[in-house]
């Protein structure tokens, strides 16, 4: 794996977080242009974007703090410690929205139609940021004898499923159906709930396939990120079901 990208000096440059950046910055232009295409925001305000960073990183880390409360609580120290990395994706994901949901009502912009816009914006920045899980050597899955299979420094030489790859291109397939129902889309929000409910059905499935640790309900069984999605599903489907058939349930 290749976890340092590059040296300048005496400072680091590391993949995960170069590639954070990165996809941060292409979900940011293309929201910045889906918005002034599709709903006539001509600049949508940098701070937007700096408000979502903020809401996703304190979510993630604190859902990551929270898959393992005694060992953190008994290890504080260890919080501080390689700050860069250990995020929860659903942590930053449920913090991000109501964050989102009142920055866009306070500013009078159309709450759904850019949630279906951020649909893909999400997709965009998980994508990019599941490569650098995959550089860094993080979220791995279980050993495997199959030809797919890689090895990570800290899997000990054991080879297992490249679980960053397999969800990469889960995320790209979503993509692909969000975009080719956008040209027959029914109503506004569809596109956000759809891939609320792709991508739980799809995190579902591969955390069958992760190896590295994390938090379970049953442990080795059930994941926190399987209940959620699960969670997830539920609520998406009844939001589904209520704006195709009364679209005017949400003034949003």
């Amino acid at each position: 794996m290749h976890p340092e990208l590059f040296h300048i000096g005496k400072i680091t440059i590391y993949t995960y977080a170069f590639l954070i950046a990165l996809g941060t910055l292409v979900a940011a232009l293309y929201t910045k242009w889906r918005a002034k295409k599709e709903l006539g925001i001509m600049e949508l305000s940098n701070n937007f974007f700096y408000l979502i960073f903020v809401a996703g990183f304190v979510g993630g880390k604190l859902f990551y703090y929270l898959e393992r409360p005694k060992y953190f609580f008994s290890n504080p120290e260890l919080m501080l410690h390689n700050f860069s990395g250990g995020f929860v994706f659903y942590g930053s994901f449920i913090t991000i929205i109501p964050v989102i949901i009142w920055y866009l009502k306070k500013h009078k912009i159309p709450v759904l139609p850019m949630l279906d816009i951020l649909a893909i914006t999400t997709l965009i920045v998980h994508a990019i940021g599941r490569l650098g899980c995959f550089f860094g050597g993080c979220c791995y899955g279980k050993p495997t004898g199959t030809i797919t299979g890689v090895i990570f420094p800290s899997t000990n030489g054991t080879p297992v499923h490249p679980t960053q790859l397999f969800e990469i291109t889960a995320l790209l397939i979503i993509m692909g159906i969000l975009l080719y129902i956008k040209k027959k889309q029914q109503f506004k929000g569809q596109l956000f709930i759809l891939y609320l409910i792709l991508y739980a059905v799809a995190r579902n499935i591969l955390e069958i396939f992760r190896g590295d640790g994390r938090g379970y309900i049953i442990d080795g069984v059930f994941s926190h990120s399987q209940f959620i999605g699960i969670i997830i599903i539920i609520i998406a489907m009844l939001f589904y079901y209520k704006l195709k058939h009364n679209p005017l349930i949400l003034k949003l």
